[in-house]
């Protein structure tokens, strides 16, 4: 039912010419790397758009600290926070197509699948997704998605809340095309 009614307002911006094509969304597929406070909205957001498919990583698991900023519910505490974000999507939108990865892509066993998923992953089969949406809070897995996504040419948006929860940032990065994540970094930090 929230779907629906979330959907029908959505169709709203269509009937104004807001959006042109809305049913395209559908088409969509994005990888989400970091299920806490900026990926899990990512996600629902994306979910009660319609997007036809979301691949889901990350490694750790729901906790009741987590209950005052994300998602996820008390009876969720000690699960995986992919496939409980993965209950919670389906319950807001049973449409959309959700794989849930629980591992660290910054680990030597895992990259290869995290490439890979990032390579045939979309909805459509074995093509690359269309966006991968990095939501980590760490350095070291901002820079194993900006390795993936350099050997891959994937498109991709960084992320970030800075501890204090006053900033943030976003990027878009297009390898060959801007400044890769690695290169792009050091210069923010060195003219901060």
């Amino acid at each position: 039912m929230c779907f629906v009614q979330t959907n029908v307002r959505l169709m709203a911006l269509k009937r104004m010419g807001v959006v042109q094509d809305y049913e395209r969304i559908r088409q969509f597929s994005m990888a989400v790397v970091g299920i806490g406070g900026v990926g899990s909205v990512t996600a629902e957001m994306l979910t009660r758009c319609g997007i036809g498919k979301l691949l889901l990583f990350d490694y750790d698991k729901v906790e009741l600290a987590n209950m005052n900023r994300l998602f996820f519910k008390p009876d969720q505490s000690g699960m995986s926070k992919v496939e409980a974000a993965k209950s919670t999507l389906n319950d807001i939108n049973p449409d959309v197509e959700i794989e849930a990865h629980s591992y660290n892509i910054t680990s030597v066993s895992h990259f290869p699948h995290f490439l890979e998923r990032i390579s045939n992953g979309h909805l459509r089969g074995n093509q690359r997704v269309d966006l991968v949406l990095s939501c980590v809070d760490n350095y070291e897995a901002r820079m194993a998605i900006n390795q993936a996504c350099n050997e891959l040419g994937q498109v991709w948006m960084e992320s970030g809340v800075s501890e204090d929860a006053v900033s943030g940032h976003i990027q878009f990065l297009r390898p060959g095309e801007t400044a890769c994540f690695a290169v792009s970094d050091a210069y923010m930090m060195m003219s901060s």
